[in-house]
């Protein structure tokens, strides 16, 4: 379908959109939606390959939307990468429309958000605004969910489903699901009242493939073919790294493990090295500095990352700072880095140029025992080979360990549909927040009603057993009353103000009611770190070391029953409190200034998940602020204890670091110099100045002043 075929039913502004970005066809699934009704207000669920236009049918409903109807249009994602991405895209496309991201912030009703026509969203993010009451949902006229299979996933998709559930059930606004993989796309249609567009278009040529020996087998159509890599390597990632440097292209290794990544990386370093020309060298080898670079006292993993990314390899995964990872992004579209070896934090939505994706590893060990990943996160994977404007075709690799495998991994990844998406609604602890919400919100407040509610959604669609559903419903609201966080009045429910609070803090109630309970006997600042870590939203803890163990023994002894002693958690899948202990004493250790390097070797831990880690614990320490605001609690320790959690500093540094360009290190710079306080840098300003400079001494001055 040319785009010419729609000229008169879509905006003039929509229709110049397209040409002034070389769009003068729609794709198959885009032709498949304009004539399914997405102009006309239809809901939608678009299952079609990665790059085969679900955005822009996405787009195509949103602006028709705001153009025509004066409606508000979101769009929500589960990665707060890919709402960014997205948003980038469209500000690109549409500068004239007003449009904005929100994905911080989780206690904020963001009321200035109304003014808004194009609103970008991640799943929790708008969940909270929903919780803190948004005046202004009345007037979206289409909302667009994202990656709609990862309501599969266990941390993400509870969410994401009970907000398509609540946006179909009490808006009249229109809904588009979009998905890549999924293999029970019919039933999600059903269950949207939606129709439903799938294809198996993909305007790149994708070869998908088990390499074996050097040997690349696939099919062509038909006909079963066997292609010789080029290169000598009898190790399959740097055997597919060979060939496709000859063809000067780039590619993306998958791992399981973040260590596989770095090791992997490491180890194909020196074969991307030496196919480089001189003046790349040079550009890398600055960039690898930039990147190493990012910390004021880079640790072993910087300094590995750099000099890697300085031979035209980078690693990619969730232990890497956000600014690193920007940067080998950034790189890598560039054509500057060669080769990246990733977990799946390259797998979902972010448009990278790989030529070629080799999935490496195709089991995960889970802390238990290993499992085979799933055809649907194989394909998610494969979907980052081949992408338009940057190939017109592309391969997608998994490698075989035997002769005897090649047939068997054929069917099981190459030729296998993929896997239904399951609701995980009925076993998710995320239920009880959202139940909590949902009572809080003023939406619901019955047992019957939240279970009516509840059936609507997918998993009542699936399991579609009303009874089980209500019990468990009838449990988690026990939960709720004995915690009194709700208040039952015959069989209707209302929150209590701690309740109320506790939603809009977007914490889990079990997370608030060991706040709750420790705040009791928590006299310390270790007490107050140890309070925050033992809450289930800073999970994983860290790893458990021999001297966390002594010193968790010795503690017990000295102060039997603790503040993260809980029969609440006893039987809790995990739950270690030693591990509790440990990550405390990481937390310790950052308040105590002990350098970012032997924080994370200390506890075998990445720069990334420490400042995750420290985020984390910055907002449910925050929580716990406001919580025993509510209850009169004393909360001095804890508002110090935050403070000194932000900036990573002693508590000899608070008060230096109230001003604005003093941060951790300058802080102790003035301090180790004789300048202790605030009112002491007045009195010497020639040293000062010499200490930080005359930029950063003058805005300093200019606040005391």
């Amino acid at each position: 379908m040319k785009v010419e075929a729609v000229k008169a039913i879509i905006p003039r502004e929509i229709y110049h959109s397209l040409l002034s970005r070389g769009i003068v066809e729609f794709t198959p699934p885009q032709a498949d939606a304009i004539e399914k009704g997405i102009l006309k207000g239809a809901n939608m669920v678009v299952a079609s390959p990665t790059a085969s236009g679900k955005t822009l049918i996405a787009e195509l409903a949103c602006i028709n939307g705001i153009l025509t109807k004066g409606k508000k249009a979101v769009y929500i994602a589960p990665m707060k990468a890919l709402a960014t991405e997205k948003f980038d895209e469209f500000k690109s496309a549409y500068p004239y429309i007003k449009s904005v991201i929100s994905i911080g912030d989780l206690d904020s009703d963001d009321k200035w958000l109304g003014g808004y026509q194009m609103l970008f969203f991640s799943t929790e993010k708008f969940d909270s605004l929903i919780r803190h009451g948004l005046d202004w949902l009345g007037e979206v006229g289409c909302f667009i969910f994202d990656e709609v299979h990862m309501i599969g996933d266990a941390s993400r998709g509870p969410t994401m489903e009970l907000l398509i559930t609540k946006m179909k059930s009490y808006s009249n606004a229109q809904i588009i699901a979009l998905s890549a993989t999924i293999g029970n796309a019919r039933e999600i249609a059903e269950w949207l009242g939606a129709e439903l567009v799938e294809s198996e278009y993909r305007p790149v040529k994708l070869t998908k493939g088990v390499l074996y020996d050097g040997i690349f087998h696939h099919r062509e159509g038909r006909a079963e073919k066997e292609e010789e890599l080029k290169g000598s390597s009898e190790i399959p990632e740097i055997r597919v790294v060979e060939d496709t440097l000859a063809r000067n292209k780039q590619a993306i290794i998958f791992y399981a493990t973040r260590r596989g990544a770095e090791f992997g990386a490491a180890k194909i370093a020196k074969h991307v090295h030496a196919s480089l020309p001189p003046e790349e060298r040079q550009r890398l080898k600055e960039l690898g500095a930039v990147v190493t670079g990012v910390l004021d006292k880079p640790t072993e993993q910087c300094a590995k990352l750099g000099s890697l990314i300085a031979n035209g390899v980078a690693f990619h995964h969730a232990g890497l700072l956000s600014q690193q990872r920007k940067y080998i992004e950034d790189a890598f579209r560039a054509g500057t880095v060669r080769v990246v070896c990733s977990t799946t934090t390259l797998g979902y939505g972010i448009n990278m140029p790989a030529h070629t994706v080799l999935v490496r590893d195709l089991t995960r060990f889970d802390g238990n025992y290993s499992t085979r990943i799933s055809v649907n996160e194989v394909l998610q994977l494969f979907g980052r080979a081949g992408r338009p404007k940057y190939d017109t075709e592309g391969r997608a690799i998994i490698p075989a360990n035997g002769k005897y495998r090649i047939a068997e991994l054929k069917g099981r990844y190459i030729d296998a549909e993929p896997e239904p998406v399951s609701s995980l609604l009925g076993v998710a602890p995320v239920l009880r927040s959202h139940i909590l919400a949902f009572i809080a919100g003023r939406f619901l407040n019955s047992a019957e009603s939240i279970g009516g509610f509840i059936s609507k959604s997918l998993y009542g669609k699936q399991y579609g057993d009303s009874g089980k559903i209500e019990t468990r419903v009838g449990e988690m609201m026990a939960d709720l009353e004995g915690w009194e966080f709700v208040e039952r009045h015959g069989k209707l429910y209302t929150a209590t103000k701690l309740g109320e609070r506790i939603s809009e803090l977007y914490i889990d109630p079990l997370s608030a009611r060991l706040i709750l309970d420790g705040l009791k006997t928590a006299k310390e600042t270790f007490d107050v770190l140890l309070l925050i870590s033992n809450t289930l939203e800073m999970r994983p803890h860290a790893k458990i070391t021999a001297q966390a163990a002594n010193r968790y023994a010795a503690y017990i002894s000295a102060n039997g029953v603790t503040v993260f002693s809980s029969d609440r958690l006893v039987n809790y899948a995990g739950y270690d409190p030693i591990s509790v202990f440990s990550t405390a004493m990481m937390l310790e250790d950052w308040i105590k200034e002990v350098r970012e390097a032997d924080i994370v070797k200390r506890f075998s831990s990445s720069p990334g998940a420490l400042y995750a880690k420290l985020l984390n614990a910055d907002w449910m320490i925050y929580s716990a602020t406001e919580l025993a605001r509510l209850t009169r609690t004393p909360r001095a320790e804890l508002v110090k204890a935050r403070v000194r959690l932000r900036y990573g500093i002693k508590e000899e540094l608070l008060d230096l670091v109230r001003l604005e360009q003093i941060g951790r290190v300058r802080a102790r710079m003035l301090y180790d110099n004789g300048i202790e306080t605030a009112a002491e840098i007045t009195k010497n300003k020639d040293r000062v100045v010499e200490l930080l400079g005359k930029e950063v001494a003058e805005k300093v001055f200019g606040q005391l002043e």
